[in-house]
């Protein structure tokens, strides 16, 4: 590789021939030149010594992009997760933690568990802490020691057994807390959070000359450990995120773990609303699924479930009312079928709720959201009800709270299981300031900055909006008409 390229505390760039760029990952001798290194105990392991090349070279990178032109550059490129031949830290010496912050999703528990079981079975660590309650337990004090024995069956079970919260943050205690108890490995499975509070930490922290060590934001969940304070205070600490939400709006990787476990349950309600709406003369069956910001889990719900009749998520806009509206396609669609089935995101269509709640923000700093669920609901009701003088037999079903609880399928346990296993690995060999994330279906280390710098969306001008709209047949409400009459049900 080229020689190494840093931009700014957020990001180490190096850079090669042909286009080559890897975004690099901080790691604690960066500045800690001196620190020691040691074998990595899996060489003598003997359920993995005996894997041909287990360990992973330390130029093996993965492209962030795999369709490409014959004259396109290399372009940019991550730090390959998995073992490496040598740990900055001998096992007697790690007193790791694990904290988990933000909302529920599938899959918690199996990230705690293969976190705890990962250091205590390939790499001899015993002393594992729980952060009980989020980032306040680090300064609450309030922690469980995580045991193999104590976490064995966690996994079938929906939640996180070190409970959760939204806010309170406080860098100085937790920097404190992290000190006095002697942690040196901070695992952070993040949840939802806000971005505009992660902006104003990031800018106050330049316009004080503060330069950022450790920071994770998944999503939006700010975790960040001022780099002049670790050296002034002498401590070496690796810290690892894991990015959790179910939305599936984390940018750069493939997918969010949780996210497979939240669209095959949201099948549950569509089929509930289909069977409902079916059975009843001209019945709509409403579902309200997750996406403040992304309708990722209402699509691939639609295009699974294919009882679905219109799909709306936050990132097409779509009206009621006239040419080319959500009711003239109602009518149409009742009138042929007798029934339909319609799958909102909870962020679709805020623009349109009148009631004002912009200053209303939750502990992490997220804006509070207008039902839309209801409110649809409501519009559909006036509409056919009242002013058309249809006969209409509305259900409106929220799942929300009911996947967000659940356990993990078994494609989600897996994700799980390897995202737990990556964080490990790159902690015990000394990277630090990173996320792990599948990239093309290969396991890396993404630095904070490209994880929290945009949130990923549905792009509705890509093939996978274009499937669903051909599977619906709903308008794709381009372009707005005001008018717009009731016909005859009959006609």
């Amino acid at each position: 590789m080229a020689a190494e390229k840093k931009q700014s505390p957020l990001q180490k760039l190096v850079e090669g021939e042909f286009g080559f760029v890897l975004e690099d990952v901080p790691h604690l001798v960066d500045y800690i030149p001196d620190l020691p290194s040691y074998p990595n105990p899996l060489q003598d392991n003997p359920a993995y010594s005996v894997v041909r090349q287990y360990f992973v070279h330390d130029d093996d990178t993965v492209p962030q992009k795999v369709v490409v032109h014959k004259d396109s550059p290399r372009g940019n490129h991550f730090r390959r997760a998995g073992p490496r031949q040598r740990v900055c830290s001998e096992p007697d010496e790690v007193h790791a933690c694990i904290v988990t912050c933000g909302g529920l999703c599938p899959g918690l528990n199996t990230v705690i568990r293969e976190i705890v079981c990962s250091l205590y079975k390939m790499y001899g660590v015993s002393k594992v802490l729980g952060i009980e309650g989020g980032y306040k337990g680090f300064y609450s004090r309030n922690t469980i020691t995580l045991t193999p024995k104590l976490v064995n069956d966690i996994h079938k079970r929906g939640g996180t057994i070190i409970g959760t919260s939204r806010g309170g943050h406080d860098t100085a205690k937790i920097v404190d807390s992290i000190q006095d108890r002697g942690i040196n490995q901070v695992y952070i499975i993040g949840g939802d959070g806000t971005q505009k509070g992660a902006a104003v930490i990031y800018e106050a922290s330049i316009l004080t000359e503060l330069r950022l060590y450790h920071w994770t934001l998944s999503y939006s969940l700010i975790f960040f450990l001022n780099v002049q304070e670790v050296r002034r205070r002498g401590l070496k600490v690796a810290v690892s995120g894991i990015p959790k939400t179910i939305d599936n709006d984390i940018p750069v990787i493939d997918k969010s773990f949780g996210f497979d476990t939240a669209v095959e349950e949201a099948q549950r309600a569509i089929n509930a609303a289909h069977v409902e709406a079916e059975s009843m003369e001209n019945g709509v069956g409403v579902v309200k699924l997750m996406g403040r910001h992304s309708g990722f889990i209402a699509m691939y719900a639609t295009l699974a479930s294919r009882d679905v009749d219109c799909c709306l998520i936050p990132e097409s806009s779509f009206y009621l009312e006239g040419k080319g509206g959500l009711f003239e396609f109602m009518e149409r669609t009742l009138k042929e079928n007798g029934h339909m089935v319609i799958v909102i995101a909870e962020g679709a269509g805020q623009e349109l709720l009148t009631e004002d709640r912009r200053d209303e923000k939750d502990a992490s700093g997220n804006k509070l959201l207008k039902d839309v669920g209801l409110w649809i609901s409501h519009k559909i009701k006036e509409y056919f009800v009242v002013r058309c003088k249809w006969t209409i037999n509305l259900k409106y079903i929220d799942p929300t709270y009911m996947i967000r609880a659940i356990p993990s399928n078994a494609s989600d346990n897996v994700y799980c299981t390897l995202l737990a296993q990556s964080a490990v690995h790159g902690a015990m060999a000394g990277y630090t300031g990173f996320t792990t994330g599948l990239v093309n279906g290969r396991h890396t280390y993404i630095p904070f900055n490209r994880i929290t710098e945009r949130q990923n969306k549905v792009v509705t001008t890509d093939r996978m909006w274009a499937r669903l709209l051909s599977s619906t047949n709903q308008p794709s409400f381009m372009s707005v008409l005001d008018g717009g009459n009731c016909t005859d049900k009959t006609s």
